[in-house]
């Protein structure tokens, strides 16, 4: 597991978006060979994906053989409803890039079954090779996705009630009256997303700072469901100063500790791609 400590929220955004645009050109993905990328809604990766339109749209990342997989969606809500995350992808990321619509997998909300959607989305996940990278932030009560406390760890696809704390928190969205926001959403499992190959956390914010707290010093809980990811074996939480007010001060003094060796692998990684990049063009 790696803890990264940016010291706000555009930086952490930035590295981020780096990471996943280096995991995709290591990877070299192609016609034969795609990508699989899971993601996220909310407000915690808007810098990421703004960032990640910006390196597509100066021609240093492609998402033309890249599959992507959204971790959840409401029930109810039209795909073309402002607050629905179908909209949220393609209005703050998907139509801004060259990714084809049918790489694009997101629940459907408005399925005549529900239990048959959440089937099929575990099966196009598994068509596809499984998930390389899966992105992802928490709520304050540290659940990823819609896997709110005392959701299993070992979780699939499913319909999952919202809890309370989850329909005020999102309620912001929604002119901030309760009674507008969904009470149930579909949601990739937590055994979903431990099936990745790669999971990346992002968690920004003063009021996210119990749950890294209860995510990286306290140990696996389903209470806290992104405390999970301690057992996967290739975890990365990234986060911004603010985040860590609860962490003791010898966990961000050893993980800052670790800081020159991460951003010199970052700078590696990027001199690499631009030699990769001028080769290619010779």
């Amino acid at each position: 597991m790696r803890l990264v400590i940016l010291e706000e929220y555009d930086k952490a955004s930035e590295w981020a978006a780096k990471y996943v645009r280096n995991r995709i050109l290591e990877f070299k993905p192609g016609p034969e060979k795609f990508f699989t990328l899971g993601l996220p809604t909310g407000s915690t990766p808007l810098g990421m994906y703004k960032k990640l339109i910006e390196f597509h749209k100066s021609g240093k990342l492609s998402f033309k053989y890249v599959k992507t997989f959204n971790m959840d969606e409401y029930v109810g809500l039209a795909k073309d409803h402002p607050e629905s995350y179908h909209n949220y992808m393609w209005e703050n990321f998907f139509k801004h890039i060259d990714i084809d619509p049918k790489n694009v997998h997101i629940p459907d909300g408005n399925a005549e079954d529900l239990d048959e959607e959440c089937r099929k989305y575990e099966e196009e996940i598994t068509k596809a090779g499984g998930v390389e990278l899966f992105v992802g932030g928490i709520g304050p009560d540290g659940h990823i996705a819609f896997n709110e406390p005392g959701s299993s760890l070992v979780s699939r696809t499913r319909v999952k009630t919202l809890a309370q704390d989850t329909i005020i928190a999102n309620a912001r969205f929604f002119n901030n009256d309760i009674l507008k926001v969904p009470t149930m959403a579909l949601t990739v499992g937590v055994g979903t997303v431990m099936d990745a190959r790669e999971v990346m956390v992002i968690i920004t914010g003063a009021h996210k700072s119990y749950a890294l707290y209860k995510a990286i010093e306290e140990g696996v809980s389903h209470m806290w469901t992104v405390s999970a990811f301690q057992q996967h074996p290739r975890a990365i939480f990234v986060c911004d100063e603010d985040a860590t007010l609860e962490l003791r001060v010898k966990t961000v003094k050893y993980f800052n500790s670790l800081m020159y060796v991460h951003n010199k692998l970052v700078e590696d990684n990027d001199e690499s791609l631009n030699e990769v990049k001028r080769q290619k063009l010779k």
